[in-house]
């Protein structure tokens, strides 16, 4: 007979607090023009180092310290340690000034560090509670990060969609004349503020406890996540590399969009004719709506689909989908209506990797796992961020400076390919097969 337990809903809320002040990294592009005016002077590639080493550190640090300690130590302390190191990159940004090597630093290297840390925590402590429920609840999990950059970009700029104002006459932190350095002091007080506030109730169940009315799979079902692998078993198996590769491809294209949004819409919308007030307040809100509230519901979206068509399936379907709109993008982001499009269905798509990716570690290394293996899995985030926002940089770059602006082309058109490979990559896979459990140790089929 199980004792009383806290209401595992609970755990729920506290993960999205902490997730949507962790998804503020994906409000970069709120930054990214006013860094490439005076007094920064930065270039495009510039500005994508920044966002491309915070996305490096976000996934070594979760891959290297986050996943372990927090098996060791409980999810708690390392979530509210996260969040103080998250907030003290952006006060190091404040104090850095114009530096580029400054805020490289802060909000780089250290504010990557502290989402690193405290991201993996919800998703290893929500599947323990709600293994049950596991596409739905990792997508429930890092809903909060999609959702979060649409509230950290229009804070900047005011709740503004279109011709609906929200938030009135009021034009965000900039529009009342907040300078760069003094909105990322307010956000890193923030967010250590919020993240603490959410680890509080990450708390791991109870040993042993399970769902009422819940009947765990037996472990001869090789995709259940009832045989658990180790780090060293997982990283031998193909399918481990399978799932890096597509997560790779996935991650490039995805982030490269949020990277480059803002300076792609402006140069598409205004060689399209329309003006350069009109295309910012576009490019605003496609960032800051479309794609934000998109990657949010995909997350949610693409794991509960994936609870009836199996995982492998859904990211299947989720890669070839993606695969056709970054190609496509290219071509429709002239007009208002294709760069909602193409925001919406990217970001939408970008999202489910986040559901899809650790719910299918889950299933094929196993649920007790996932808090140490997931890590290993996401370091793929990693390296996508990297190729994906400095391709778009440098190609935009090369366009500026020859004048030719099609060389945007080379940064959507090898992404969205990249994303039928990793759909190929995930229709060839099967789970990893174990034949039985001896000595205290798992033997291969």
């Amino acid at each position: 007979m199980q004792g009383k337990v806290m209401n595992r809903w609970l755990v729920v809320v506290g993960g999205i607090l902490i997730q949507l002040c962790l998804g503020a990294i994906y409000a970069w592009s709120a930054f990214t023009k006013k860094l490439t005016a005076e007094p920064f002077n930065f270039d495009s590639t510039q500005t994508q180092w920044v966002f491309s080493v915070g996305l490096a550190s976000f996934a070594v640090f979760m891959a290297l310290i986050a996943g372990k300690w927090q098996a060791k130590a409980g999810p708690r302390i390392v979530a509210m340690t996260g969040g103080v190191v998250m907030g003290l990159g952006y006060v190091i940004a404040y104090f850095s000034g114009t530096s580029f090597w400054g805020i490289l630093l802060g909000i780089g290297l250290v504010g990557g560090a502290g989402i690193g840390l405290a991201y993996v925590c919800p998703i290893a402590c929500l599947v323990k509670w709600f293994p049950d429920k596991k596409g739905l609840i990792t997508g429930l999990a890092v809903a909060g990060f999609g959702f979060g950059a649409l509230i950290w970009v229009k804070l900047t700029q005011g709740f503004i969609f279109g011709p609906v104002k929200l938030s009135g006459d009021w034009g965000g932190l900039f529009g009342m004349g907040w300078s760069v350095n003094q909105v990322w002091l307010l956000y890193g007080i923030l967010f250590a503020v919020l993240v603490g506030l959410g680890s509080l109730v990450m708390i791991n169940p109870p040993e042993g406890w399970q769902p009422q009315g819940w009947t765990p799979p037996p472990a001869s079902d090789v995709s259940s996540g009832a045989s658990d692998f180790t780090v060293g078993e997982m990283i031998v198996t193909p399918q481990f590399w399978g799932l890096f590769l597509t997560f790779v491809f996935g991650a490039a294209a995805g982030l490269m969009v949020i990277g480059v949004i803002k300076l792609f819409g402006m140069d598409s919308l205004t060689a399209s004719g329309i003006d350069e007030k009109e295309a910012a307040i576009a490019t605003g809100t496609a960032m800051g709506l479309f794609y934000a509230l998109f990657n949010g519901l995909g997350r949610i979206i693409w794991g509960t689909v994936s609870d009836f068509t199996g995982r492998r399936m859904a990211i299947v379907l989720m890669n070839v989908l993606q695969g056709v709109m970054m190609i496509a993008f290219y071509f429709i982001a002239g007009h208002k209506w294709g760069l909602f499009l193409g925001a919406a269905l990217i970001g939408f798509n970008f999202g489910g990797n986040f559901a899809l990716f650790p719910a299918a570690t889950a299933d094929f290394f196993g649920n007790k796992k996932v808090g140490t293996n997931y890590p290993l899995v996401f370091l793929a985030y990693g390296v996508g961020g990297i190729i994906g926002p400095l391709l778009g940089g440098m190609m935009r770059d090369l366009g500026t400076k020859s004048g030719d602006m099609s060389t945007w082309m080379w940064a959507f058109i090898p992404t969205g390919l990249a994303c039928f490979v990793g759909a190929v990559i995930m229709i060839a896979m099967r789970p990893p097969k174990r034949r039985e459990i001896t000595s205290g140790r798992l033997q291969p089929a």
